[in-house]
């Protein structure tokens, strides 16, 4: 998966990734579009015993700190079937300009698709300590704050801040390790 300097070298360990959606195009800015990427996440929660430390969802990517017993598998069938949702979304609701987008900047070695929705790789990052599991937390959840979006980390909805603060959130993290 993807042409990437990062690789995963213990598989079952938390890790840091981004996924960015191609080009930097602003997909999450729809609430549907966001919801293909938690209820994929909350599948796979249950289907690979994906565990979630945090997330964050912005315009255009999207931070997550997560395990698996197969990491790898576990990030490329999540990117393939929100790429699949996405573009099915897309179609449906006519967004052609998007589309369009999709389609220009797609990689000449994508032969086989006419768009392509994520840029390769995800970038895994091992999480080595507490101290840095604790800070990619607080990355995170400050992300939206120094974008300017919110004030308060609790009030971005598609991030995991609220479930540190014994908050509801839309999805379920694990908050030990």
């Amino acid at each position: 998966m993807g042409r990437s300097r990062y690789k995963i070298y213990e598989p079952t360990h938390p890790h840091f990734v981004t996924c960015t959606i191609l080009h930097w195009l602003p997909i999450f800015t729809r609430k549907e579009s966001v919801q293909i990427v938690i209820d994929c996440l909350k599948f796979l929660q249950k289907k690979d015993d994906l565990k979630l430390y945090a997330y964050v969802v912005l315009e255009n990517h999207l931070h997550m700190l997560v395990q698996s017993n197969d990491l790898q598998k576990s990030m490329q069938s999540f990117k393939q079937y929100t790429a699949k949702q996405i573009l099915d979304m897309l179609k449906r609701e006519n967004v052609t300009t998007i589309l369009d987008q999709l389609a220009f900047y797609k990689k000449a070695h994508h032969k086989e698709k006419t768009y392509q929705v994520w840029e390769e790789g995800y970038q895994p990052k091992l999480m080595q300590s507490d101290a840095m599991m604790i800070s990619k937390i607080e990355y995170i959840h400050q992300n939206p704050i120094k974008r300017g979006y919110v004030d308060e980390a609790i009030h971005w909805r598609y991030s995991s801040a609220r479930g540190y603060e014994d908050m509801d959130g839309l999805i379920e993290v694990e908050r030990f390790w």
